[in-house]
């Protein structure tokens, strides 16, 4: 049975915000980059994944080592929040 796995990883390049997605299919790790300009939010990532997905065009696939570690889902919970709330510099005093 073959595993596919998918990221996508939005960070801010200045002066845009970049999208990279990197799929791995039968230990062969493929990537695509998407420039989005102003920052996106949550569902606009969301619907343009769904309707522009298969549209991207991804690299030519290299070899990787895919590796097979089981994660405790709480602890990939409490990451993703991490990741959520970090804002980075505020106004606060």
């Amino acid at each position: 049975m073959d595993k596919v796995s998918g990221k996508l990883t939005v960070f801010f390049e200045e002066p845009f915000w970049v999208g990279v997605f990197e799929r791995v299919s039968d230990g062969k790790l493929s990537v695509c980059k998407i420039t989005f300009g102003a920052e996106p939010k949550d569902y606009e990532i969301y619907e343009f994944v769904l309707k522009n997905y298969y549209r991207l065009r991804f690299s030519p696939t290299v070899a990787t080592d895919v590796k097979e570690a089981s994660r405790n889902p709480k602890r990939v919970q409490r990451e993703v929040r991490k990741q959520i709330q970090n804002t980075g510099i505020g106004t606060k005093s």
